[in-house]
């Protein structure tokens, strides 16, 4: 279909965690005809974010309508991958603003609105999941006005038209009161209100917000063309600053459509569009450009990372057991490697050549890092995260954090007691009908290590918080991170029932019996605020006839389950987390006890 760039529209789906962003585009690709009925959540790809259900990486498609072609970028909702919001959203002239019509307004909201007006991007509401027994249209349709005029930089962002729906079945409105069969509102609503693209000049400019790679054709750049247009075989440089490359020669265009990459043979402004012909990667934020006419566009400045790690060469005593890419060179090119496409990560060398610090924008950036080496078949260690400061006006800073909360007011009192010890600064309570509350609060991002386990665990599950970075403030001073001392290993061997049977009454255990251990590493949580050191490999006498063939009789509560986030927010400063493709433990960074004392 031959589209001209007035026929063009370009859109981003905004929203926090779990609003509905990634059903809402399966409706609209399947409302436009340009896949089928009856698949679920096809922009995610990535094996994490179906598991988990939320969006990490942002991703691009495109549909036909009525003569018109709509560019849609799905973007996370969490503001640990704001980095991947802030470069995608440079691409588009418009954006949805999904909203959950129970939940309403949460600090996700926030923060990915915040990103969209700071680049003057037409707005469209949608107050999704009207059909939620515990939906509150008009709290929620006001909250979303006073979140507006707090905001808005300007008149225009005030004006906005809003839709009313359900993402999972598939219908939206202009009138809360109406149900409608269809998503053709919505379509209606972004070619009439979504601006098509301007071009500023003749020259060529495509900014590459993205990158990808084939074994065929190489790398491949993934962006928008801002002005000029681009042809098979055309000879391009690419200009970032003061830098230009050698001239290269295009020798494949893609668009966009459904789930697919269509070839093309020319690409038009405005359009948002693959291409190949690169002997390297076209660095994230760089623009093509005509050979005899650069003129790169600026690109947006990501903020700044707010926590680090370190990631360590495993030196454990069962390193090698279970990996396939174990030594520093490994790791030193898989984080180089995740740097050309994770633009908020940053990546330092140490004095020490099998240690890298690596800082991101939170505890969940970093783990999905890690994760994601892990099932690619590394082995590694993790040292406990630590916040960035920074020196603001001679004074000491770290990062803030904008929480809010969401408890049955029964609750209230113990969740309060544990914020105060963690520095926290109420800022709004609201209270609903159904005896439910909401607390908003700033609180270090130190405050936040540990907290969500012990925040389950107050409210019985029944407790929601979500957060996003809010900013630097000067610094609150010590917050007591975790109360409670580690179980310690003393010797390697085979964890028995009867030992542990003995030593459940000393904590929480994390190991169950016939998992092979090693001095040095922890097996549970002690119930007092010391480490001490145990022995989980410990058997029966051979001379106790009375207890002989008694321990399959041994009653065991479960192990609790350290995940690999639940891990990054418990361990203390001289503990590691042991990462491998089958098994993620924890340990002590001096394995002797003598080693330990000493320290």
């Amino acid at each position: 279909m031959n589209i001209t760039t007035n026929r063009i529209r370009n859109i981003a789906i905004i929203a926090h965690v779990d609003h509905g962003k990634t059903t809402l585009v399966d409706k609209l690709l399947q409302a436009s005809g340009t896949v089928a009925a009856g698949q679920d959540r096809m922009m995610d790809s990535n094996d994490l974010e179906r598991e988990r259900g939320i969006t990490i990486l942002a991703k691009n498609t495109g549909i036909y309508y009525n003569d018109y072609k709509i560019n849609i970028v799905d973007t996370p909702g969490h503001s640990d991958f704001g980095g991947e919001v802030e470069r995608t959203l440079q691409m588009v002239e418009g954006f949805l603003l999904l909203v959950d019509a129970a939940e309403g307004v949460l600090p996700g909201t926030r923060f990915v609105l915040s990103k969209a007006l700071a680049l003057n991007l037409k707005p469209i509401v949608v107050i999704n999941k009207i059909d939620r027994p515990d939906a509150d249209i008009e709290r929620t349709e006001n909250s979303i006005h006073d979140l507006f005029l707090d905001l808005a930089q300007e008149s225009s962002h005030l004006e906005f038209p809003v839709l009313y729906g359900s993402s999972r079945y598939g219908f939206m409105s202009t009138d809360p009161l109406v149900k409608t069969d269809s998503m053709t509102p919505l379509l209606d609503t972004i070619i009439n209100n979504i601006p098509a693209p301007k071009e500023s000049t003749d020259a060529l400019q495509f900014l590459c917000t993205n990158i990808d790679y084939s074994e065929y054709l190489g790398p491949i750049a993934i962006g928008r063309i801002f002005s000029g247009s681009i042809k098979l075989g055309q000879q391009v440089i690419v200009c970032r600053n003061e830098e230009k490359s050698a001239p290269t020669k295009i020798t494949k265009i893609f668009t966009f459509v459904g789930l697919k990459r269509v070839e093309q043979n020319d690409a038009i402004c405005g359009d948002i569009v693959a291409l190949t012909g690169f002997e390297k990667d076209s660095p994230i934020g760089s623009t093509i450009c005509n050979v005899d006419n650069p003129k790169p566009l600026k690109y947006v400045a990501i903020d700044e990372p707010t926590v680090s790690i370190y990631i360590i060469v495993n030196n454990s005593p069962f390193n090698g057991r279970e990996g396939t890419f174990l030594t520093s060179r490994h790791i030193k090119e898989r984080l180089t490697k995740e740097l050309k496409t994770n633009v908020a990560l940053r990546v330092e060398p140490t004095a020490e050549p099998d240690v890298f610090k690596v800082s991101g924008r939170g505890q969940l950036h970093l783990s999905i890092l890690i994760e994601t080496m892990r099932r690619e078949g590394f082995e590694l260690q993790v040292s406990s995260p630590e916040v960035i400061y920074k020196t603001i006006d001679g004074q000491k800073s770290e990062p803030i954090e904008f929480m809010v909360i969401d408890i049955p007011g029964e609750y209230q009192g113990i969740v309060m007691e544990r914020l105060g010890r963690k520095k926290a600064e109420l800022q709004n309570v609201d209270h609903f009908s159904n005896g439910r509350m909401r607390m908003e609060f700033k609180i270090p991002s130190r405050g936040l290590l540990g907290f969500k386990s012990q925040f389950l665990t107050d409210t019985r599950g029944n407790g929601i918080a979500t957060f996003n970075f809010y900013g630097y403030e000067p610094y609150k001073g010590e917050i007591v991170v975790r109360t409670k001392g580690s179980l310690v290993s003393m010797e390697p061997g085979t964890v028995t029932a009867y030992a542990l049977d003995n030593l459940q009454e000393r904590g929480t255990l994390f190991v169950e019996p016939g998992l092979e251990v090693y001095e040095g590493m922890i097996v549970g949580e002690h119930s007092r605020d010391n480490d001490l050191d145990v022995n989980p490999c410990k058997g029966k006498k051979l001379t106790n006839m009375r207890a002989s063939g008694t321990d399959d009789q041994v009653k065991l509560p479960p192990a609790k389950i350290m995940e690999l986030e639940t891990c990054l927010e418990w361990i203390q400063p001289d503990e590691l987390i042991e990462v491998t493709p089958k098994a993620i433990r924890l340990r002590k960074k001096g394995l002797k006890a003598h080693e330990r004392k000493r320290g």
